[in-house]
């Protein structure tokens, strides 16, 4: 899809490629409100600036669109970020699964984490080192995560 195309196109087109970058309906109202972008930095601007924007339910509401790291049965596009998975031993895959529970119980939410180029190793490493954290700097952590997904979606988007 061209930087046009997304300036151009009907918003009912615009909205389930919008929905896999990010899984919160506000999110995409906001960010198709802010067209025409003109250029990728203005698109990328407008993305955050949308992101930062919305309410922590909104955000949480954008988390549940993702599939927990190591999950099975991926989307073509989770799948692709969450590739330094696949050459992971079969501990550190079966330690993140029970960090990923650990971590649902203590915030209520899935652990996310932009896991495009990182190994299973340091996932699992933020991970657990992430369960440390306040409720409220957990949840300013994972939208950090979740801004950038944003981004790299878009910019993947683009390149389609």
């Amino acid at each position: 899809m061209t930087l046009h195309q997304i300036d151009q196109a009907p918003e009912e087109a615009l909205r389930p490629p919008l929905f896999e970058c990010c899984g919160c309906a506000r999110w995409v109202d906001r960010f198709l409100a802010a067209r025409p972008f003109h250029n990728q930095t203005a698109l990328l601007t407008a993305a955050d600036s949308a992101w930062w924007a919305l309410d922590p339910s909104d955000w949480i509401e954008a988390f549940r669109a993702h599939p927990r790291i190591g999950e099975k049965n991926l989307s073509a596009l989770s799948s692709q970020e969450q590739s330094g998975l696949n050459s992971a031993p079969h501990y550190v895959l079966d330690q993140l699964a029970a960090r990923n529970l650990e971590y649902e119980r203590r915030f209520g939410w899935i652990f996310l984490i932009c896991a495009t180029g990182q190994s299973a190793q340091a996932m699992l490493q933020a991970l657990t080192a992430r369960l440390d954290n306040s409720p409220d700097q957990e949840l300013q952590v994972a939208a950090a995560e979740h801004a950038k997904i944003i981004r790299l979606r878009l910019i993947k988007l683009l390149s389609a």
